[in-house]
């Protein structure tokens, strides 16, 4: 899957996850949503974000999605799961409209199973890669899984 994410949304991705107060890992989504199928595209960022509480040990009752659209300093393409008792970060994502369809950028902790979050977003049915920020260099930074 790794040949399907090209070289410059992987560095971009890997840069945005260099160095941080914690330690982030990413997902990349690629779509065939464009810009009419704006419903489809948020269904699915709400499921895989719910994907992404489960393997960093959230309930689905834990979190909630905070959206652009709810706060007027955020992006309206830019979304948060957030855990309800305290609102503390368990993703974010962007959504970004490349060569007509959207790709979905997920950054999480890096403590959540990135390998088994892989998994189960491909099962899902998403065409999805994860990108480790923990590596030296962005063309080293692909989860093969």
């Amino acid at each position: 899957m790794a040949d399907i994410l090209d070289a410059e949304l992987r560095r971009r991705t890997w840069e945005l996850l260099q160095p941080g107060e914690i330690e982030l890992d990413g997902l990349v989504v690629q779509t065939e949503f464009d810009g009419s199928q704006e419903p489809e595209m948020h269904q699915a960022t709400v499921e895989i974000g719910e994907l992404i509480a489960e393997h960093a040990g959230y309930e689905p009752t834990e979190t909630f999605v905070y959206s652009g659209t709810d706060d007027p300093e955020f992006a309206s393409n830019q979304h948060q799961g957030l855990t309800l008792d305290d609102e503390s970060f368990v993703w974010e994502c962007q959504q970004l409209l490349r060569d007509g369809s959207f790709d979905i950028v997920f950054y999480f902790e890096a403590d959540a199973d990135s390998a088994a979050l892989l998994d189960a977003v491909r099962e899902a049915g998403h065409d999805a890669t994860v990108i480790r920020g923990d590596a030296d260099d962005p063309d080293g930074a692909v989860l093969e899984a």
